[in-house]
């Protein structure tokens, strides 16, 4: 019989997600070593042993190996980061990194991305070892430096560096998904991410002829940029529906008694309500100019002029994305690659899903899963390359009221105290059934 999780453990988990948040790790300004030493305590008090790895000076890892019942089984990887985005204690209401309780949440700088579901990690982990409550298979439990800068010092590094470390893992779970989206006041979707969309960072650069600042000048690469970088952001591309999205699209219909018409998306689309702002992002490729630079004084019409563009493309569509980039440029402009993320689809199907749904539902019989294309990127684009099955899932349930998305990266970043202690009882359904 699946057990919830103790008393013990939802109110741990708390204190640990309030603890992890005062430890300050804005990357690029800090590093995670004070944080990788107190996650190491905090397993060694359960009598979990695990590995600190450093791949640069304060760049710090942490991973613990968690016998399962059935060891002949591939093993799970649960991952979750403990770098953080900055924050200006400025703009909040509390200290970002104060982790107050006030109102029925705790505030502060990660906790929804993503000490929330590393403190959900650690409070699941101490207690089965408290308990001696064995998952149903191994678990590899990875707690990973700089993924908010794209894991150049933690993911990839370790796939690179360290494979071993995850030996027999088959199948992974991380950020992304598996939080709850409000369809009306009595039924939630779960979207679990099954897919990603990857990225394309782009550098632009504009030749031209260089002059006086005075003098008429049809080579202007200040110009011809501007104008290229104009038609990029203001480009429309056109709607691509992979299955994740329509999948999810097809099951807020039917809740909602809305009838899916695929041949008339858009007009589906204007009944689905909040849902359909909710998929914009996925619906399409995207690509937005983000940085500029050009010239040195003002009466110099520079030679060249440089941009960066952040593309985005579907799973299935990043040629489709540069082809319709490369129609966008002037003559003059010319793309190279700062940095490419491929883009990830797994189909939703097989035990770990059937799990992941199962939890979600005994915990809120009126919660659906559903699959899901997360929009930006993750680590689970660098343990993809050792052939695991990677998805997005926290387990998290949220007030309706609450604008979930808008708290990423942003000011008063906040999770409610209920949704802590919902995580914990549904990862620990799911560490029994995975």
């Amino acid at each position: 019989m699946t057990s919830s999780a103790s008393e013990e453990a939802q109110r741990e988990v708390v204190e640990l997600c309030a603890e992890l948040i005062r430890f300050d790790t804005s990357n690029p300004t800090s590093d995670e070593r004070a944080c990788a030493d107190w996650v190491v305590a905090r397993l060694a008090e359960a009598g979990i042993d695990s590995v600190l790895v450093e791949s640069a000076p304060g760049r710090a890892n942490v991973i613990a190996r968690i016998p399962g019942a059935d060891p002949a089984r591939g093993a799970l990887l649960v991952h979750g980061h403990l770098d953080v985005v900055p924050a200006d204690a400025s703009e909040w209401q509390v200290p970002p990194f104060s982790g107050e309780i006030h109102d029925g949440y705790l505030w502060g700088r990660g906790a929804i991305d993503m000490k929330d579901t590393v403190a959900v990690m650690l409070a699941t982990a101490r207690h089965f070892a408290r308990t001696g409550t064995r998952p149903s298979r191994d678990l590899v439990l990875a707690f990973l430096a700089d993924e908010e800068a794209g894991g150049t010092y933690g993911a990839h590094w370790l796939v690179e560096h360290r494979p071993e470390l995850f030996d027999g893992v088959t199948e992974a779970i991380g950020e992304g998904g598996g939080f709850s989206f409000a369809l009306d006041d009595a039924h939630r979707l779960y979207p679990i991410e099954n897919a990603q969309r990857g990225m394309a960072w782009l550098e632009l650069t504009a030749t031209g002829r260089a002059g006086h600042g005075s003098s008429p000048n049809d080579e202007n690469a200040v110009t011809d940029l501007a104008e290229t970088l104009t038609r990029i952001g203001r480009h429309t591309f056109p709607i691509r529906l992979i299955e994740p999205v329509r999948a999810l699209l097809v099951e807020a219909a039917r809740i909602q008694g809305i009838a899916f018409d695929e041949e008339n998306l858009e007009a589906t689309l204007a009944e689905l309500g909040p849902v359909t702002e909710f998929v914009q992002v996925v619906l399409r490729n995207s690509a937005n100019p983000t940085m500029l630079s050009g010239g040195y004084q003002t009466n110099v019409i520079p030679g060249k002029a440089t941009a960066r563009v952040d593309g985005r493309f579907l799973p299935g569509h990043e040629q489709e994305l540069l082809d319709s980039l490369d129609e966008l440029l002037l003559p003059s402009v010319t793309r190279t690659f700062v940095h490419q993320g491929a883009a990830l689809e797994t189909s939703f199907d097989g035990p770990l899903v059937d799990a992941m749904c199962a939890a979600v539902r005994a915990e809120d019989p009126d919660g659906h899963p559903v699959p899901y294309c997360n929009p930006g990127g993750t680590d689970a684009k660098a343990f993809t390359r050792l052939g695991i099955r990677c998805f997005g899932f926290k387990g998290l349930k949220l007030p309706h009221d609450l604008d979930y998305g808008r708290l990423f990266h942003g000011v008063d970043e906040r999770v409610p105290l209920d949704g802590l202690r919902f995580g914990v009882r549904v990862m620990s359904r799911l560490w029994q059934t995975c």
